[in-house]
């Protein structure tokens, strides 16, 4: 598929999104691509997010690929039931580990737990080696369950601005290839 023929879905995680960030860039540069917008990225709603994903699902004309970022995975996933049948690949980025303890312990569990069975659509899942939301071995074992291809981003932090992933061109590269390979769903 060309970026052409979709609806790139943008899909942030919690904290203020921030202008530099690769999914704004991205938006920016694909010109079928938006950012979903929630009421609050600060202090998250699951039943909000999943609502506001769902229908942008919904409501899109073109196929759907999904192109969500740490928590907006979980809302992602979630928000498929009664809108899967319009998405025709997810490429998931720094997937956290709803479990861990930590600050965002509380509002990362609300998310959870992430679906545990394969995806109807074709997917990729870059994690990094050292994210401090969820370990590399956690991002393979959810790629795993979903039928996921899991790309190693090396040593990349969250894979956010914090992690110095303004631009990310290897990321740009990593979701054309994937891109280019998708089919419309029958």
């Amino acid at each position: 598929m060309k970026a052409s023929e979709t609806d790139i879905l943008l899909i942030p995680g919690v904290g203020a999104p921030h202008p530099d960030h690769w999914q704004n860039r991205w938006s920016a540069r694909l010109g079928t691509a938006r950012r979903v917008e929630q009421a609050s990225f600060t202090q998250p709603d699951r039943d909000a997010w999943i609502e506001t994903i769902r229908k942008a699902i919904t409501e899109a004309e073109r196929p759907v690929v999904l192109v969500a970022h740490s928590l907006g995975i979980g809302a992602a996933l979630h928000a498929l039931d009664g809108a899967a049948d319009k998405v025709a690949g997810g490429f998931f980025v720094a997937p956290p580990d709803l479990t861990l303890k930590g600050p965002r312990k509380k509002i990362f569990e609300t998310f959870g737990p992430y679906p545990n069975a394969p995806l109807p659509f074709p997917s990729i899942t870059v994690a990094s080696q050292n994210d401090i939301h969820g370990s590399y071995e956690h991002a393979g074992d959810v790629a795993n369950a979903w039928g996921s291809f899991l790309v190693d981003a090396g040593n990349s932090g969250h894979i956010d601005i914090d992690s110095g992933h303004g631009p990310w061109p290897e990321g740009t590269m990593v979701f054309a290839q994937f891109l280019s390979r998708l089919k419309p769903r029958a």
